[in-house]
């Protein structure tokens, strides 16, 4: 595993076409992503309003929604739910109340394993063009990726 660059997040027409799902979800055509991508609705740390954003699921399962930070630790959405974990998440048509838990790197280079192993494209492809990883295809490379890369689950609450 090799990095080739700093992530940085998109702006101009890039910011606009990441920010697209957002807007679908708020006319309520959420449902078109199925359970491959989620809506994080959190607070802003330093503004104090609510922020949106869409991630890409990376695993789901009675533990939670696991979600990566594909702009490092710096992306304003992983400080806020850190900052407050008490956070909503949609997927599709549902909101669910949850906790946001940051990931430690062991286990991060798990999921991201698993991840890899069920999607070889967009782990292949997309994590050196938007995440700024070279990996060879290795198990061993995409562990390494996971270990860099900030996960965050997000664990049911009730309420």
């Amino acid at each position: 595993m090799e990095i080739v660059k700093k992530a940085e997040p998109p702006a101009g027409l890039g910011r606009l076409l990441f920010r697209l799902p957002i807007h679908l979800y708020r006319i309520g055509l959420g449902w078109l992503f199925g359970r491959r991508l989620v809506l994080i609705n959190h607070v802003g740390r330093v503004t104090g309003k609510t922020r949106q954003v869409v991630v890409e699921v990376v695993e789901s399962g009675p533990a939670g929604v696991v979600a990566a930070s594909g702009f490092g630790t710096g992306a304003a959405w992983y400080r806020n739910v850190l900052h407050q974990p008490q956070v909503t998440i949609q997927i599709g048509t549902r909101t669910i109340p949850v906790t946001a838990v940051p990931l430690p790197p062991g286990e991060g280079a798990d999921v991201f394993a698993r991840y890899a192993s069920r999607h070889r494209w967009a782990a292949r492809v997309l994590l050196p063009r938007l995440m700024g990883f070279q990996v060879d295809g290795s198990e061993a490379d995409f562990r390494a990726a996971g270990e860099r890369i900030p996960f965050v689950r997000f664990v049911p609450r009730s309420g």
